[in-house]
């Protein structure tokens, strides 16, 4: 998963420079916040190299010497915060065969991570330039425009994801599987916590950049997330996760519309006996439609929050988060199930 991982620790380098942290006019509160989503990202990106091979990820003995990361500890307005972020990779990273090599103790002189190879910061660090930046004057701009690139990479590293769940369920890994749709829930909920610091901008100068860079949904009915054309997709694959049911059952979709699915999942759910990883695939399945629908439910409240009520009358939104679950046969299995031992005795 070379791909999503260099978009995730990217996103980790990119989160934590000084051009999201203006303190000058931050309070005490947005610090906090975007502490917590650099820690949440740390976090889950020690999950992901969790799951890797550690045989086949990048290492040697040398450390990151383009990533602001490390050098933020040694700044007199942020050294608490990078000595902060660099003990919590530390302590992420120790299930870990490697560390991410960005100046942390590293006390079992594990070896690191590739960094600068694998991330290239120079690339990331160009990214940063607006291209807004010469014609719109408004402070804002440059916090809604990193905001954006953090969530777009989280988004890139899902559909990654998305991929190689797939992939492990053609091949029958479902142990592999089951912990890659955690990591892939794990992001959905992540997303909302970075959709979050926009409640941080000030309200009239985001109103006033929303008029001045033209923000507007790509229809009618449509909200504004929908001009992400990764997010768009990563909603359907999630979604689609569904038509691998019948695979991880073993068994065809009735054509007439039996309850063939309903009964496979019951008797799985009976047997319980080498079916562990199957059931805690199917149980992380629909955690992730669970996650997807929580994302677009807060999305909707945001919209409220920053731009008023008169913004949040997108009928797409609500019909993410109101259709019925992805999984009615796991649904009917489990309420099946629940009636039986509910009535018992």
């Amino acid at each position: 998963m070379e791909s999503s991982k260099e978009a995730e620790t990217g996103t980790d380098s990119d989160a934590s420079s000084p051009t999201i942290t203006n303190e000058s006019s931050k309070t005490d509160i947005s610090g906090n916040r975007e502490a917590s989503l650099v820690t949440s990202q740390i976090q889950l990106i020690a999950s992901i190299c969790e799951e890797e091979d550690g045989q086949s990820a990048p290492v040697s003995d040398g450390r990151s010497s383009l990533s602001l990361l490390p050098q933020l500890a040694t700044w007199r307005k942020t050294e608490s915060l990078g000595k902060k972020f660099l003990c919590t990779i530390d302590n992420e990273m120790r299930r870990c065969k490697y560390t991410l090599g960005l100046g942390e103790q590293n006390v079992s002189n594990k070896p690191n991570l590739r960094y600068d190879a694998v991330c290239k910061p120079n690339g990331l660090y160009r990214l940063k330039d607006n291209p807004y930046a010469d014609h719109v004057d408004n402070d804002e701009n440059q916090t809604l425009y990193v905001l954006h690139q953090i969530l777009e990479s989280w988004i890139h590293a899902s559909l990654s994801l998305l991929n190689r769940i797939d992939e492990n369920i053609n091949e029958e890994r479902f142990g592999k599987a089951s912990s890659d749709v955690y990591l892939l829930e794990r992001i959905w909920r992540l997303m909302t916590e970075i959709e979050d610091l926009h409640i941080l901008m000030d309200p009239e100068d985001f109103l006033k950049l929303k008029k001045q860079l033209q923000i507007k949904s790509t229809g009618k009915n449509d909200a504004f997330c929908f001009r992400s054309r990764g997010l768009v997709e990563m909603t359907k694959m999630s979604k689609d996760l569904r038509q691998r049911i019948p695979k991880i059952l073993e068994v065809e979709v009735d054509p007439t519309g039996g309850p063939r699915l309903q009964e496979a999942a019951m008797r799985m759910y009976a047997r319980k006996k080498g079916e562990c990883d199957k059931i805690h695939l199917l149980q992380g399945m629909q955690a992730v439609e669970g996650a997807a629908k929580s994302f677009f439910f807060a999305y909707k409240q945001l919209v409220a929050v920053m731009m008023g009520s008169s913004q949040v009358s997108c009928d797409s939104l609500s019909q993410i988060f109101m259709e019925p679950t992805y999984y009615p046969s796991l649904d009917a299995a489990k309420t099946f199930l629940g009636e039986f031992w509910g009535n018992l005795g």
